[in-house]
């Protein structure tokens, strides 16, 4: 056991996060994320029970964002027909996240189309398939350079 470490950090998610370098981005996928499918080439764990804002929170609280990109988290935007049929406040509350971790708050996230942001995952080092039931809550997140490490 460690401590200050949050307990929701299984030791296979820390010792990926401490295997990242900067610029390496994880994702963090809802349950309904094709993780096994687009991670056929990256570390794919589960965190089945866990939401993705505790795990995001978790996450954050143990690696910097990217300084050097302006959308160091990246959200799935909305396809066309489902704009003003499905809401999205956990994207609220990722904000309130982030913005707890890093001085630039929400402006830190951005958004990426679809397939794109389905592209962008089979390059990360790693994805996180939890147990999240909100649709539209996969983030991407790229590691920053660790300044002052202890």
């Amino acid at each position: 056991m460690l401590t200050g470490i949050p307990k929701i950090l299984s030791p296979e998610l820390l010792k990926v996060l401490c295997e990242m370098g900067h610029s390496d981005r994880i994702v963090i996928g809802d349950g309904n994320f094709p993780a096994m499918t687009m991670g056929k080439n990256a570390i794919v764990l589960r965190a089945d029970g866990h939401g993705v804002p505790e795990l995001l929170d978790a996450i954050l609280s143990v690696i910097p964002l990217d300084e050097y990109v302006e959308h160091p988290v990246n959200l799935m935007e909305l396809m066309p027909q489902d704009v003003g049929k499905i809401d999205t406040p956990i994207w609220d509350k990722y904000a309130e996240i982030v913005a707890k971790h890093d001085k630039r708050g929400a402006s830190a996230i951005g958004h990426i189309e679809r397939f794109k942001f389905y592209e962008e995952a089979k390059t990360c080092y790693c994805i996180v398939e939890s147990g999240e039931s909100a649709v539209y809550a996969n983030v991407m997140i790229q590691k920053g350079v660790v300044k002052n490490a202890e």
